[in-house]
């Protein structure tokens, strides 16, 4: 798991049929000090992430499998949106 920023929404008109129904965000992953780290990712939302959120991201496939209860093709997820940070904890975000 990581912590990300979204940044954007992302639309598509064909799509895994397991996917119907989900939102598609695009995160850039922040590491502890606040700093981003890598290229812009696509996430799956179920949650109800918006723009500018700091938000908790799973790399666990068998995750989303139990939250939509079917074979869906996913790797990133969004496992929840974060509210606060403790910079005294070493996370300057």
């Amino acid at each position: 798991m990581y912590l990300a920023r979204i940044d954007g929404t992302l639309t598509s008109t064909i799509k895994h049929e397991a996917l119907n129904g989900l939102r598609f965000l695009i995160a850039q992953r922040i590491e502890g000090d606040g700093s981003e780290s890598g290229e812009p990712q696509v996430l799956v939302d179920m949650l109800g992430a918006r723009v500018g959120s700091l938000v908790l991201v799973t790399t666990d496939n068998e995750a989303i499998r139990k939250a939509t209860k079917n074979t869906t093709p996913v790797r990133l997820a969004v496992m929840g949106i974060v509210d606060s940070v403790y910079p005294e904890l070493g996370i300057a975000v």
